[in-house]
């Protein structure tokens, strides 16, 4: 893949190679290892299904290439064939004078974990120096160029230092205990000073709210960070000592659980983890269908700029462009002129979409058919689906050559794998997962481990027709004579679902592509309040301090700007509103980042305030006229959400001193547009009339630079002033 396009400046690393003389290597595993992705890993590897209508391994190669290494070796296991094919497909392969980076393959079907995968690097002796350690399920901007230097300049000084870690913040939910990419919340303990990795545990036992550290550990540092706001990236940098250890230790098995913690625990050798923050660049493994969801639309609302559809190509995918509202769209697409495409929607290259469509918050692939009046709204559409009339799809997954017959309705949280076919007016209830294959009887518990032999004894799946997990939604019978009894039992749909395990579809929402129900929340919220309602937030606000607080001992915590990172979170969270997130969702999920920052309403109605607008920024096109309309119109819908948390004149005067920092430092484009919106947050009685004057009033001693909006908006507050004195007068009389 190419760029077609950057963006001035120096690419995401492109000086890293001139820290070191020796060729900058990496290897990537191009096997996840893991189950989370079943159905559809037993018939296409991970790393070839397509994120944003892009192989994720694209993304992973193009963001290597850019950083300065020069030579990649894919390790493949579990459908090797595959990824061998699409490297050469794709140009990364057998065009050698075409890179500079070199991408070579390593085959082995004995693999069944990471851990196996690195003893067979380490086999082969291809690793002559420090390398980067990535999954092809990764997707990053961030330079190496300062890790890089860090993790070398260690090593001269200490040469047990032999892995740094990148990781960046995410604060996870107080609800769910998991952040905004599915995934639960790690506990790092970080010496400040040096930033080695002291503690790490990724299955702490969140109802505690207390991790159990070594008192030896405290006894060595007597000052260290304590996170639960971290995300590990599950990008490193490693020494060639890293698969040593791995080759000397059979019990190596994961990554993180078996070798971080190892290292961290073994006292007699001293080798030592480090870790380095990122902090505005991107960086996020597609871990869950939480995540595929996520980054997916983190890469269409252009986070990780450049790996955006509209300035990378790979192989022989086709060029998007960009348009307003988010929307991408490729050369060839037959759209009926009654169709809608709503705001953050990819449509891809031979997709015909007919009369009264909504597509919304989606990305359909490739070669697909949409028949007429159907509706499609959070999901992901893979190539050649065909949807006939009057089908309805909501926040799920649609692989390959799927068809689905007119009428039928798929539900939020599915993931219908490839082929499969559903009858005419079938629903396919919330959460399930149908596949041609049924389920393998050799899945291990132990999560990490996906075995390349998908041809082992099965257990009986019961056909679709058969399940009733969701009460409230049976399955239809199908109209559609041509799927009878014969192939699909009384149900129309051909294929077999998927049972979850013990815990059925009670845990599916964690990890769904579908928005977490409005109900679950509530019960969350119910489970982590006391009974007594007058005395609940406070005690909330106690057991959250505690959590941060060890008072009895020697740990003292560092804090970091706790407002930027909740103005983040609240962004994030209202971001997911876009794809169509209940309003009353999205204000429980904020209160729960608000109790969990401590913070007040002020700090709520200013953090939506910049969300509303960053989307009203991103929605205009580069004229100032459509940007005043975007703006009114962000205003206008997201108006009930704003006033929830401005029932005050305090409150109020936040948005208004949010806006002055939005215009003079973060979003200039607003500056010049100050005084006109201004009165539409007045009229919208989103500011009132106390609020602006009384700002005013206190920039009546500020420095000239501080008076630039007051200024500008000088005729509106005059008239503000002249209609209060005569409702005074007439008050008088």
């Amino acid at each position: 893949m190419s760029q077609k396009k950057s963006r001035g400046g120096a690419s995401a690393g492109d000086d890293a190679d001139e820290l070191s003389r020796s060729p900058l290597q990496a290897v990537l595993l191009a096997d996840s290892f893991t189950l989370k992705f079943r159905p559809i890993t037993l018939e296409r590897p991970k790393v070839l299904l397509p994120l944003v209508n892009v192989p994720m391994i694209d993304y992973t190669l193009s963001w290597l290439e850019t950083s300065g290494v020069e030579e990649v070796f894919v390790f493949c296991c579990a459908h090797a064939q595959q990824v061998k094919e699409h490297l050469q497909d794709a140009g990364w392969t057998g065009k050698p004078a075409a890179r500079e980076m070199a991408v070579r393959t390593v085959e082995s079907h004995d693999a069944i974990s990471a851990g196996d995968a690195l003893r067979v690097m380490y086999g082969r002796g291809v690793i002559n120096g420090d390398f980067i350690l990535i999954s092809g399920d990764t997707i990053s901007n961030m330079s190496l160029k300062d890790a890089l230097q860090e993790h070398k300049d260690r090593r001269k000084k200490d040469p047990l230092a032999v892995m740094t870690m990148i990781i960046k913040q995410s604060k996870p939910s107080v609800l769910t205990q998991q952040t905004r990419l599915g995934n639960d919340e790690i506990v790092m303990a970080i010496a400040p000073e040096t930033k080695e990795l002291l503690y790490y545990e990724d299955r702490a036992d969140a109802s505690h709210l207390c991790v159990t550290i070594d008192k030896d550990i405290l006894a060595s540092n007597p000052t260290l960070q304590l996170h639960n706001n971290m995300e590990d990236c599950y990008i490193d940098i490693c020494s060639p000592e890293v698969l040593s250890l791995f080759t000397d230790n059979f019990d190596y098995q994961h990554l993180r659980r078996h070798f971080v913690k190892g290292l961290l625990v073994d006292d007699i050798m001293g080798y030592k983890i480090y870790t380095h923050e990122i902090h505005s660049s991107y960086a996020a493994r597609v871990d869950n269908f939480r995540s595929y969801d996520t980054v997916s639309k983190d890469i269409i609302q252009r986070w990780t700029y450049p790996m955006v559809p509209d300035v990378l190509s790979f192989g022989n995918c086709h060029e998007m462009k960009l348009h307003r509202q988010g929307i991408y769209k490729a050369a060839d697409v037959t759209l009926s002129h009654s169709a809608h495409i709503g705001a953050n929607s990819v449509i891809g290259n031979g997709t015909n979409i007919g009369e009264q469509c909504k597509v919304s918050n989606s990305v359909i692939g490739e070669g697909c058919s949409i028949g007429k009046n159907v509706l499609i709204h959070g999901s992901y559409i893979w190539d050649n689906v065909i949807i006939e009339d009057g089908c309805k799809v909501s926040n799920s997954l649609v692989c390959d050559d799927v068809h689905l017959r007119a009428g039928a309705v798929v539900e939020p949280g599915c993931i219908l794998s490839f082929k499969i076919k559903v009858g005419k007016n079938v629903v396919v209830p919330a959460y399930s997962k149908v596949s041609l294959l049924e389920k393998p009887s050799n899945e291990d518990s132990d999560e990490e481990l996906e075995y390349a032999d998908t041809n082992s004894a099965v257990t009986d799946s019961p056909p679709f027709s058969s399940m009733r997990n969701n009460a409230d939604h049976p399955t239809v019978e199908s109209e559609d004579e041509d799927l009878g009894a014969s192939e699909t039992g009384t149900s129309g749909v051909l294929g077999y679902i998927w049972a979850s395990g013990d815990t059925g579809t009670q845990e599916e929402w964690r990890q769904s592509i579908a928005p977490i129900p409005k109900e679950k929340l509530q019960e969350l919220q119910h489970a982590i309040a006391v009974d007594d309602a007058d005395g609940s937030e406070e005690d909330l606000n106690n057991r959250l301090r505690e959590a941060d607080h060890d008072n009895d001992s020697e740990i003292s915590v560092v804090e970091d700007d706790d407002y930027t990172k909740f103005e983040k979170e609240v962004e994030e969270t209202f971001q997911r509103a876009l794809d169509g997130v209940h309003q009353d969702n999205l204000i429980l999920e904020i209160n729960a980042l608000r109790l969990s920052y401590s913070l007040q309403h002020a700090d709520c109605a200013g953090a939506v305030f910049y969300s509303i607008m960053r989307s009203a920024l991103v929605a205009a096109q580069s004229t100032t006229e459509s940007l005043l309309k975007a703006t009114a119109d962000a205003l206008t819908k997201w108006r009930d959400l704003l006033r929830n948390y401005t029932k005050t004149v305090d409150e109020e005067m936040e948005i208004l001193l949010k806006f002055e920092e939005m215009c003079q430092d973060i979003t200039k484009e607003f500056s010049a547009l100050f005084s006109k919106i201004l009165p539409y947050l007045y009229d919208k009685e989103l500011v009132s009339e106390d609020a602006i004057l009384r700002w005013a009033e206190e920039k009546a001693n500020a420095d000239e630079s501080d008076k630039v909006f007051v200024k500008q908006s000088d005729a509106f507050i005059q008239w503000l002033k002249e209609a209060e004195e005569e409702e005074d007068e007439d008050e008088e009389e």
